[in-house]
C-alpha cells in the first residue's frame, strides 16, 4: 500500500531561489571585480590584526631597526621608531573600514528616512526636509568638517563618525526623494491606499523595496566618501593620532619626513590600500547602477559589427564588401572568368547583359543594388 505525498511549495520562494542563484551571474564584471577586491580588504580587516606579527605601537630600542627596509622579519619594513609597518597596516585597514561602514549605515539610514518621508508626505514636510538637505549641500563640507572636529573636546573614531554621518546624508536623500516622487503616483501605490494600508506600511513594504539598488549605490558611495574624508582628516592631524588607521600612518610618515628620507615602505602601502579600496568601491557602485538602471544595462550590452564595437545609441554602420579570399589556384582560375572581367573593368558592354550586383555595392543615387 502506497501513500500519496502532498508537496506544498510556495511559488514566491521557488521564484526567489533562481533569482538569488543568478544574482552573481547578472552582476557586471566591474561589480564582481570591485566586490572581490573589497571582500579581500574586509577579510584583512577582520582577521588581519589577529595575524599581525608585532604590536603596531611597540617601539624597538635597537637603532638598527630604525627605518629598516623590508626583509623577512619585517615584510613592509619599520618606522623611525622601529615599529612594524605591516602590523600597522593590518590594524589600520580594520579601523578605517569599520569607521567607513558605520558612517555608511548611519548616513544611508538618514538619507532613506528623509528622502522617502519628504517625497511621500509632501506639503510642508517636503518643503522643510528639502530645505534642510539644500542647506547641508550648500555649505562647504571640508571647512565645516575641520571646524567641527577642531572644536570638539574629544578626538577619536566616535566623534569623527558622528560628524561624517551628519554631513554625508543630504546627497543620497535628494536622489532617493526624486525616485520616490516617481514611484508614489504609480498604480500599485494607489491600490495600497485604497485598501486602507497605513502610511508606514506602504513606505516599508511598497516603496523602499523598489529602491534597493538605489539605496545600495548610495551606501557604497557614502562609504567611499567616509574613507576619503577620514583619511584626509587624520592626515592633517584632526583625528586621534594615537590609534592606528591608514590616515594616521600617513600622518606619522609625513611628520617624520619619510618621503625626504626615502622610506617608501612607510607611506606607499597605506596609500595603495586607500587607492585600491576606493577603486573597488567605485567599480562596485558603477556595477550596481548598471544593474538597477535599464538604460545603463542596455548600453553595456554592446555588439561587434565589422570588428567595431557598436553601442545601441550609435548610428547603423555602413559596411563595405569584404573581398573574398581565394587560394592561388582558385584566383588563377577566377582570372579567366567573366566576373573577373567585370571586376577589372567598371564599364559593362551591351552584349554582356546586365552586370551582376556585388554585395554592398551602391548605385549613383546612393541606393543599394
Amino acid at each position: 500500500m502506497t501513500a500519496a505525498l502532498t508537496v506544498v511549495a510556495d511559488p514566491g520562494a521557488l521564484a526567489a531561489q533562481p533569482q538569488a542563484k543568478n544574482l552573481w551571474r547578472r552582476l557586471p564584471v566591474k561589480a564582481k571585480v570591485g566586490a572581490v577586491v573589497l571582500g579581500l580588504f574586509i577579510l584583512a580587516g577582520v582577521i588581519g590584526p589577529f595575524f599581525a606579527p608585532y604590536d603596531p605601537s611597540y617601539q624597538s630600542p635597537s637603532i638598527a631597526l630604525s627605518m629598516h627596509p623590508p626583509d623577512a622579519a619585517h615584510w613592509l619594513g619599520t618606522t623611525q621608531s622601529g615599529q612594524d609597518v605591516f602590523s600597522q597596516l593590518l590594524t589600520g585597514i580594520r579601523l578605517t573600514l569599520g569607521l567607513a561602514l558605520v558612517v555608511g549605515v548611519i548616513a544611508t539610514g538618514l538619507s532613506v528616512i528623509v528622502g522617502v518621508t519628504a517625497a511621500f508626505l509632501g506639503g510642508i514636510w517636503d518643503d522643510f526636509l528639502s530645505l534642510a538637505s539644500n542647506v547641508f549641500l550648500v555649505i562647504p563640507q571640508v571647512p565645516l568638517l575641520i571646524l567641527l572636529l577642531g572644536y570638539l573636546p574629544q578626538r577619536g573614531q566616535g566623534p569623527t563618525a558622528i560628524v561624517l554621518a551628519a554631513l554625508g546624508w543630504p546627497w543620497g536623500a535628494r536622489v532617493i526623494r526624486a525616485q520616490t516622487l516617481a514611484i508614489r503616483n504609480r498604480d500599485f501605490i494607489g491600490a495600497s491606499r485604497e485598501t486602507g494600508e497605513k502610511t508606514w506600511r506602504i513606505i516599508a513594504y511598497e516603496i523602499v523595496p523598489n529602491e534597493i539598488s538605489l539605496i545600495a549605490a548610495s551606501f557604497v558611495n557614502t562609504v567611499l566618501y567616509a574613507i576619503g574624508a577620514s583619511v584626509a582628516l587624520a592626515f592633517i592631524g584632526l583625528a586621534d593620532v594615537s590609534s592606528w588607521s591608514l590616515g594616521t600612518m600617513l600622518y606619522w610618515a609625513e611628520s617624520q619626513q619619510a618621503l625626504q628620507l626615502g622610506a617608501w615602505w612607510w607611506f606607499v602601502p597605506p596609500g595603495l590600500a586607500v587607492a585600491f579600496m576606493g577603486t573597488a568601491l567605485v567599480l562596485l557602485n558603477t556595477g550596481i547602477d548598471e544593474l538597477g538602471n535599464p538604460r545603463l544595462r542596455d548600453a553595456a550590452g554592446t555588439a561587434r559589427v565589422g570588428g567595431r564595437r557598436l553601442r545601441p545609441a550609435d548610428p547603423t554602420p555602413v559596411l563595405q564588401a569584404v573581398p573574398e579570399r581565394r587560394s592561388p589556384l582558385a584566383a588563377f582560375v577566377h582570372s579567366f572568368s567573366r566576373a573577373s572581367f567585370y571586376e577589372r573593368d567598371g564599364n559593362v558592354p551591351a552584349s554582356a547583359g546586365p552586370r551582376p550586383a556585388r554585395p554592398g555595392a551602391l548605385r549613383p543615387n546612393g541606393r543599394q543594388r
